[in-house]
């Protein structure tokens, strides 16, 4: 059976990420991960994931100056310093708490060639720096309905963008929710890019709530990647539709 993240971008997002770390321990979370650490001090981080015994497997670079509308920067011509700046300030934040993967977010470009061309060098920078910490960066296709604009938006575009800057530690951040949205045939584009995929994540689709129903048969989709062979964790990353414990009742039945 998969084990099982708690997205703290999502969960418990009302309180401090030190508490929220605390309250996955409690609900029976395998590890943590989560979107933006840096108004918590690496010290009150690293305290909380060390009372708890979670590891914490992602955190994203920045989004941008111009926050949400910027979505990411490391694909925006003529942001190269701001993208450097973010992913330098990302590995540093991983390494003081032994996160393994950095999502470098690309921001909203209209995916012209010359993004893309941006992209790849700052990914190239970007996992030349990770290497030296034995850290992994992951780039994630986004859906359109959730995230219009967004330079990435399917997984073969991922694919290319991976091969073409052509090192071990650049992977793909597979999120059930936008590749369903965006593409479907979810089993066997899991099992046709396992070997490049750095992380998994879930949620229900299409209201992006706690993944226990909608169009995606979960219980059958785990079990394929425990076939697989996927012994990475797989993060909950949904909105609750109601309070967080009354949700997790999905997670209860996975245990």
């Amino acid at each position: 059976m998969p084990r099982f993240s708690a997205n703290l971008g999502f969960l418990w997002k009302d309180i401090a990420l030190p508490d929220a770390i605390r309250a996955a321990k409690r609900a029976g979370f395998e590890a943590v991960e989560c979107h933006w650490p840096y108004d918590f001090s690496t010290d009150s981080v690293n305290q909380a994931l060390n009372d708890t015994g979670l590891p914490m497997v992602g955190i994203n670079t920045r989004l941008g100056i111009n926050g949400i509308d910027d979505l990411g920067v490391c694909a925006m011509p003529g942001r190269e310093a701001e993208a450097k700046g973010y992913i330098d300030e990302a590995i540093a934040y991983a390494v003081a708490i032994g996160c393994r993967n950095i999502n470098a977010v690309a921001g909203k470009t209209g995916s012209t060639d010359e993004a893309e061309a941006v992209y790849r060098r700052n990914l190239a920078y970007a996992c030349a720096e990770a290497a030296k910490h034995d850290k992994t960066i992951v780039i994630e296709p986004l859906s359109h309905r959730a995230a219009p604009g967004y330079h990435l938006s399917n997984v073969e575009k991922g694919l290319e963008t991976i091969k073409a800057v052509g090192v071990a530690n650049l992977k793909l951040m597979f999120d059930v929710f936008h590749v369903q949205v965006m593409q479907g045939d979810l089993i066997e584009r899991l099992r046709a890019t396992l070997p490049h995929i750095g992380h998994i994540q879930i949620a229900a689709v299409p209201d992006r709530g706690e993944p226990d129903q909608g169009e995606v048969n979960y219980p059958d989709l785990l079990a394929a990647l425990d076939d697989m062979g996927w012994d990475g964790y797989v993060g909950a990353e949904y909105h609750p539709r109601g309070t967080m414990e009354q949700g997790l009742g999905w997670l209860k039945a996975y245990q």
